[in-house]
């Protein structure tokens, strides 16, 4: 793959914000170029586009090791996602939901009206002074009463990544359920649903997986879709859904129940176009080039004196995600960020920390144009 030709904002800025708001991939692109020459001269007319829609949901399937397609779910945006396990489930006052207290708010909110409505005791395991969230901690908030832990695979301001499998492990001792917001991880990092234990996932595509805004996955284990009853229903979530004349209200037996109305085809088509250059890549690479230039940034950081808060001392911590403060004496985060836009060199600044997540087609070389302009 030329790099330069998928991805020619190479040639714009150095890019380090796929943490953020990521840059289509070539494949996205084209496929968005042609869904809009066919939508513009034939319509839907021999598209098929629901068809290659299916196609996308089994490569999105391959990607995070689920089953197949009957798993999936196309999804607006992870929120989306995570609020159809909120919603979906029946809840009992007293019930508890345990989650972090430094989520991305897609996964807060949704929980934190489960207390509004029916009673729910949201706990929250507080990050701990170094950036990591402990498994042990989170184990231990687990008790009888725990329905769901709701926890993101990395964490959106640290980067720490958090092994899933004890904590599904122990979740699911008590008969409760492990809900992953894995917008962080899918398409950099190998994400495996079954040998993790995760039970529901939701991921948006427009990050690590190099698609546009509004159109991610949402993932069920098979045997539990029955159990999530859809908060927004609608007719293509229905058996026989194509029989229009005759109402028939009997939600389908697999993920197709949680997506209510039509498809955002554009949205899908793109999507699956750049998951099925991730896969052919091979995400171990991706994950394995991501992680050498994370290491890079991380070394001259260190050099240049600024702080590296993101937790790296275990391979098993890392992602593509590096927060680091700069030293005493120095801008702000904002005003380095800010100076450093102007350069065309592209940081976002999360919980008053500059926040750099390269993906894999950046280079060594970028990393250094970074770091010799950092103040």
């Amino acid at each position: 793959m030329n790099e330069i030709d998928e991805f020619p904002i190479l040639k714009e800025m150095v890019f380090f914000n796929h943490a953020g708001v990521a840059p289509l991939s070539g494949p996205a692109a084209r496929a968005l170029r042609e869904y809009t020459q066919q939508a513009q001269r034939a319509a839907y007319v021999g598209a098929g586009w629901y068809r290659r829609a299916r196609q996308v949901k089994s490569v999105a399937a391959r990607l995070i090791g689920a089953k197949g397609e009957h798993e999936i779910a196309f999804i607006p945006n992870t929120t989306t996602g995570l609020a159809l396990v909120a919603g979906g489930l029946s809840w009992r006052e007293g019930d508890q939901a345990v989650t972090t207290n430094v989520e991305f708010p897609a996964n807060y909110y949704p929980w934190e009206d489960l207390a509004r409505r029916h009673g729910v005791e949201v706990v929250h395991v507080r990050q701990r002074p170094d950036g990591r969230i402990d498994a042990g901690e989170v184990i231990e908030a687990i008790t009888d009463r725990t329905r769901v832990v709701a926890i993101s695979h990395v964490q959106y301001a640290s980067g720490h990544r958090i092994d899933l499998r004890p904590i599904s492990d122990a979740v699911h001792r008590v008969g409760g359920y492990l809900c992953v917001d894995a917008i962080q991880s899918v398409g950099l990092l190998p994400v495996d649903v079954e040998a993790m234990g995760i039970d529901f996932l939701a991921a948006d595509g427009h990050k690590w997986m190099l698609g546009p805004e509004g159109c991610g996955i949402f993932y069920s284990r098979a045997e539990l879709i029955p159990l999530l009853h859809p908060p927004i229903v609608g007719w293509m979530g229905m058996v026989d859904a194509q029989d229009y004349d005759h109402y028939r209200f009997e939600l389908l037996p697999d993920a197709r129940r949680f997506e209510p109305g039509s498809y955002n085809i554009a949205g899908i088509l793109a999507l699956g176009a750049s998951l099925a250059m991730l896969l052919e890549v091979g995400i171990d690479t991706v994950w394995s080039r991501v992680e050498s230039l994370t290491d890079r940034l991380c070394q001259g950081l260190e050099a240049k004196g600024y702080r590296v808060f993101s937790p790296r001392r275990d391979p098993g911590e890392r992602s593509g995600i590096v927060s680091f403060e700069p030293p005493a004496g120095r801008p702000s985060p904002q005003q380095i960020a800010t100076d450093l836009e102007q350069q065309k060199i592209i940081l976002a600044v999360r919980s008053g920390r500059l926040r750099a997540s390269p993906h894999f087609y950046n280079t060594p070389e970028q990393v250094d144009r970074l770091l010799a302009a950092l103040p």
